[in-house]
C-alpha cells in the first residue's frame, strides 16, 4: 500500500495483533506489514481494545506499547459527539457502536477514506458525510 493519508485502525486488527491465539492475528500482521501511512485510532477504539485483552495483563501492556510505537491516538471534542450521536441514529439497525461512530466521526472530519478493521460488513455500509465507501485494509477473504 502506497503511503499517504492516515489508516484508520479498529480495535479488530489491534486485539488480533496482540493477541497470537485470535484467528485473524496472521492476516492482521500481514496487512500491517503492507501499510506505509500513519497509523491513527480514536481512544473508544483503545478501550475497547484493553477490555478485550483483559485475560492478560502481558497483552495490555504489549497494546500500550503498540500504540507508543506507531498509533496516534486523535482527540475527539464536543461537536464530534454530536455527529457520533447523529451517526449511531443513523445506523442503529446495524447497530453501530461508539467505537465505529468515532471512526467515521474523524474520517469525516479529517478527509480519510481507508480504514483497518475486520468488521467489514458494517465499514462497507458506513459512509462518511462526503458519501464515499471507506476502503477496507485487510481485503475480505473468500
Amino acid at each position: 500500500m502506497p503511503s499517504g493519508s492516515p489508516v484508520l485502525v479498529d480495535t479488530g486488527p489491534l486485539v488480533a495483533i496482540i493477541d497470537r491465539g485470535d484467528g485473524q492475528h496472521t492476516r492482521c500482521v500481514e496487512a500491517l506489514a503492507e501499510i506505509r501511512a500513519p497509523l491513527i485510532t480514536v481512544w473508544p477504539v483503545v478501550t475497547e481494545a484493553f477490555h478485550l485483552l483483559s485475560f492478560s495483563f502481558e497483552a495490555q501492556e504489549a497494546l500500550w506499547e503498540f500504540i507508543e510505537r506507531g498509533v496516534s491516538v486523535v482527540e475527539l471534542n464536543a461537536s464530534d459527539a454530536e455527529r457520533m450521536r447523529w451517526l449511531m441514529r443513523k445506523y442503529r439497525d446495524r447497530p453501530m457502536d461508539v467505537a465505529d461512530a468515532a471512526l467515521v466521526r474523524v474520517a469525516e472530519r479529517d478527509g480519510l477514506s481507508t480504514v483497518f478493521t475486520l468488521d467489514h460488513a458494517d465499514f462497507r455500509t458506513y459512509r462518511p458525510a462526503r458519501g464515499k465507501a471507506f476502503a477496507v485494509i485487510p481485503a475480505r477473504l473468500g
